[in-house]
């Protein structure tokens, strides 16, 4: 017996490494669903690509000029920008309406979904009337929202170069054009013909009605630390990143709290200091806004690259946001760091929330870095693991996260470089899937390699450009990664299903918008391609479920000529408790995800038996911050909700 301890002693570092690789192995080697059974499970969808149609007469691009200092790496500067959103911008009751960031020509662009009812009004881009521009600006996103509460809606755009832009819809204009809209600063400027105001880098941006006072709020997360990124005249006064997994160095993140508005012009107080430094200075790229805690105060989550995710648990009074952050709970021995909530060191592209095993708690999905023989991080899919609302309410009052990361058993850990990501009900089975954009700069030259020697390197060289590798044109890095589109398989798994579908166009994607453009009761998809040409999906799943959709509009808003859309009640909630005691939730998003916004519409999956009415459980806050919970009779199909002190059926 001592000859064999004593082996089995001098053995011991060889049986724990032994251990240690067969346990990566299966770690790192998931079995993946083969051909068969990911067309077994896409017989339940269908999507018919349709061409968006974009303005003609301007010049086209396929890399920007930028900073001097940024020469050499010129293609990775310009690899961001292309954006979608979906939105009923005519009034007509339909999301059918799409705002486009084309980064080919530069230019926002608003131009119907594609379809049957396309012909509406001619494609145009939204000009900046007589507020000053400059040649080193080009535009990163546009989000919809009723910001000056006329009914109508209008249209935020943000930028690498300048402040945002508000662009109001004006009251009696009649169909759509450049002349509908009236460009307005959110930050007031000296003005001029040129502008010389302060250079945001911005690359995320959503709405929310943070303080809870009724009146939608403004979130602008930015990128590169305020500078001449864009500007191909000057070297200087712009900067890298300090770290590539703890980049605290970016640019400030700012909020705007609604004070007053008239129907050509809006009043938002910009707020600072709402955020530590360290969270408001970091690497942005995407922002989830979301009520955890059911309590009507959305929470916000920022995806950074570069450096943790922040998940900021909302405590703000009517005229005073503020947040406290807060972190993964305690992890067990295979738990790495990364895997949890505010400090994982991984590249965060974009978010999105949903309820995917539906215990009626919200859950988070995070695109990273994903590229086998690349750099291969990890998606997130945050499953959350309280008990029920109550138990989360008082984690996140102890700066706890209580969520698990499940990416790998359930088989969405790894797609592509990940960006844009939207959780939707494409069949209405009930049953959340995941649409994600992916790919970085299409090229000829692999440059992998090179960009893995960066990878490996000190922090202390990060911050220079001249230690990155050359991506100018012609460089490729993902560049032909294709959407990920997940759908969750009987055993609870995960398949990716982009081939089977058709979606695997390898083009470098950005944004996914995502909403029911024809009222047939199927949400569709609409991609941003960077570089290429956008693109639209028209659902045409067979066999669908029943389904819910509802338009959620602050009450009185909405005309009776059907100029006004009515304004959006972003934030406000719907939860449908099924016979079979399911439970589906669903939110008014005001913007959450990278460069792709979904529509204001709350679309509900609600499976393939039921056929009668059901109970809908609806929050919301009134124009007075007043909440009000109301349950609700609703028979499957689309339905306007006027919210006030009641809700209404319109």
């Amino acid at each position: 017996m001592t000859t064999v301890t004593g082996w089995l002693r001098k053995q011991s570092p060889g049986i724990v490494a032994l251990a240690l690789m067969t346990t990566a192995y299966f770690v790192g080697n998931p079995a993946f669903p083969t051909a068969q059974a990911k067309a077994e499970i896409g017989q339940a969808y269908a999507f018919t690509p349709l061409s968006v149609e974009i303005p003609s007469g301007y010049q086209e691009q396929t890399i920007r000029k930028v900073n001097k200092d940024y020469k050499d790496i010129d293609a990775w500067i310009s690899s961001v920008g292309a954006a979608i959103a979906m939105a009923d911008v005519d009034g007509d009751s339909l999301s059918n309406d799409l705002c486009v960031v084309d980064t080919r020509i530069d230019q926002v662009v608003i131009t119907p979904t594609p379809g049957p009812a396309g012909e509406r009004y001619q494609p145009f881009a939204l000009g900046s009337g007589s507020l000053p521009m400059n040649k080193a600006i080009a535009p990163m996103g546009c989000v919809a929202g009723d910001f000056n509460e006329d009914g109508r809606t209008d249209l935020l755009t943000y930028y690498w170069g300048r402040t945002p832009i508000v662009h109001l819809q004006q009251a009696g204009a009649t169909g759509l054009s450049a002349q509908t809209f009236k460009p307005v600063e959110l930050v007031p400027n000296a003005g001029g013909a040129t502008y010389k105001g302060e250079q945001w880098n911005s690359n995320t941006a959503t709405v929310a009605d943070f303080d809870g006072d009724g009146h939608d709020d403004i979130f602008i997360g930015n990128y590169f630390p305020h500078g001449p990124v864009l500007d191909d005249t000057v070297s200087g006064g712009v900067e890298m990143n300090d770290s590539l997994s703890m980049g605290l160095n970016g640019g400030p993140n700012y909020f705007f709290c609604w004070k007053e508005a008239t129907a050509d012009s809006v009043g938002f107080m910009k707020v600072d200091d709402i955020l530590p430094k360290e969270v408001s200075k970091g690497w942005e790229l995407g922002a989830t806004t979301v009520d955890l805690d059911a309590d009507q105060r959305p929470e916000l989550f920022l995806n950074n690259d570069f450096g943790p995710d922040r998940l900021l648990h909302n405590t703000s009074k009517p005229g005073k946001i503020s947040f406290s952050v807060v972190d993964g709970v305690e992890r067990g021995p295979w738990v790495p760091k990364s895997k949890s909530i505010g400090h994982d060191s991984f590249k965060g592209m974009g978010s999105d929330a949903g309820d995917f095993n539906g215990d009626g708690l919200y859950d988070f999905f995070v695109s990273n870095i994903t590229t086998p023989y690349g750099i291969q991080e990890s998606n997130h899919h945050f499953i959350s693991t309280a008990k029920n609302v109550t138990d989360l309410r008082n984690k996140l009052n102890e700066g706890l996260a209580p969520f698990d990361d499940r990416s790998t058993d359930l088989g969405t850990a790894w797609t592509g470089w990940a960006w844009d990501v939207k959780a939707e009900d494409f069949n209405n089975s009930g049953e959340l899937a995941i649409a994600q954009a992916n790919g970085f700069v299409k090229g000829d030259v692999n440059k992998w390699p090179q960009l893995q020697e960066l990878a490996t390197a000190n922090d202390l060289v990060t911050r220079f450009e001249q230690w990155w590798p050359n991506v100018t044109e012609g460089a490729d890095l993902a560049g032909h990664q294709p959407i990920a589109f997940f759908v969750k398989g009987k055993d609870g798994k995960y398949a990716n299903l982009s081939e089977t579908l058709g979606l695997d166009v390898q083009i470098p994607t950005r944004g996914i918008a995502t909403g029911d453009a024809n009222g047939d009761g199927l949400v569709d998809l609409a991609v941003a391609r960077q570089f290429g040409p956008p693109a639209f999906y028209q659902n045409q799943s067979p066999s669908p479920g029943a389904y819910l959709g509802l338009r959620l509009i602050h009450e009185g808003t909405a005309s009776t000529t059907g100029q006004a859309a009515g304004s959006p009640v972003i934030g406000a909630q719907a939860k449908v408790t099924t016979a079979d005691g399911r439970t589906i939730l669903g939110r008014v998003d005001g913007g959450s995800g990278h460069s792709g916004k979904r529509s204001h519409e709350v679309h509900l999956g609600l499976g393939q038996n039921v056929t009668g009415p059901v109970k809908v459980h609806l929050s919301w806050r009134d124009r007075s911050g007043v909440p009000h919970e109301q349950d609700i009779q609703l028979a499957p199909g689309r339905h306007t909700i006027q919210l006030g002190t009641q809700a209404k059926e319109k």
